[in-house]
């Protein structure tokens, strides 16, 4: 593995998308269920993470941070870092099934979304990769998470299944705090914390066109396309990001300390 890159308080892993691809296939292939967890980090990871020690804890144990947003991206451009570019968790995941394509295929759990839509998710995936197969599927109720016995039954259905990678759609940061707190007794061999993607993967929300994606202009489309819940957080976001950015480039050495 190549080390980590230093970007406001966190590390990221400076992988292109197929170094990526390659190496959640090199853990599948290996048939262990240790349960590596991937974090893809975005704006709004970046802002959390600021003021959220239980969710810097989280990355500080994951087995793989992708950097996800454009703006982190470019941030890392400008103080010369190298991170080789965006792998964002909603293009990993059909990545990583068009790989497995030639092989034996994959084995996949959803967990997320809201009811009917990860099992339409699991039909498209299924159509559009034969080869893989999803395995089972959950959208929890509201608070679960905080809920013993819920949390018992969903970790007992996804080991049940048997499934090589768990695909998490829960939004940041419930995703991947349940994740990290569940990963000891988690049968899979990877977990993926990627927002939206199985709305994505179910066409239940559209993806931006590509060229937007290339640019930076995701946002924009995502914020189009659900204004009420996104376009008063965006703009949030987007000022805090902004003072971290002016603290991450005027501190020693381009660093920024954890908060406390």
């Amino acid at each position: 593995m190549k080390p980590r890159v230093r970007l406001f308080n966190y590390e990221v892993d400076p992988l292109t998308m197929d170094e990526a691809v390659d190496q959640v296939l090199a853990w599948i292939s290996s048939r262990q269920r240790a349960c590596r967890f991937i974090v893809t980090p975005n704006v709004n990871h970046t802002v959390l993470l600021d003021r959220h020690a239980g969710l810097r804890g989280v990355y500080r144990d994951a087995d793989l941070v992708l950097v996800d947003g454009m703006p982190v991206l470019l941030t890392a451009r400008l103080l010369r870092r190298p991170v080789p570019g965006r792998v964002a968790g909603s293009d990993l995941v059909p990545r990583l099934f068009e790989a497995a394509q030639p092989r034996d295929g994959i084995r996949a759990y959803l967990l997320g979304a809201a009811p009917g839509v990860a099992e339409r998710a699991a039909q498209r995936i299924e159509a559009t990769w034969p080869k893989t197969r999803v395995v089972g599927t959950n959208s929890p109720p509201p608070g679960f998470e905080r809920q013993p016995s819920v949390n018992e039954t969903i970790v007992a259905d996804i080991n049940r299944a048997s499934p090589d990678v768990l695909i998490v759609g829960l939004g940041a940061p419930k995703q991947e705090l349940w994740v990290h707190a569940h990963r000891q007794r988690l049968a899979v061999s990877v977990a993926l914390c990627v927002g939206a993607t199985i709305d994505f993967l179910a066409a239940e929300k559209p993806r931006a066109p590509l060229w937007m994606r290339r640019t930076g202009l995701e946002w924009m489309h995502r914020v189009a396309t659900e204004p009420r819940r996104l376009l008063g957080r965006y703009a949030r976001d987007g000022w805090a990001f902004v003072w971290l950015l002016g603290r991450q480039v005027t501190a020693p050495k381009g660093e920024v300390g954890l908060t406390t």
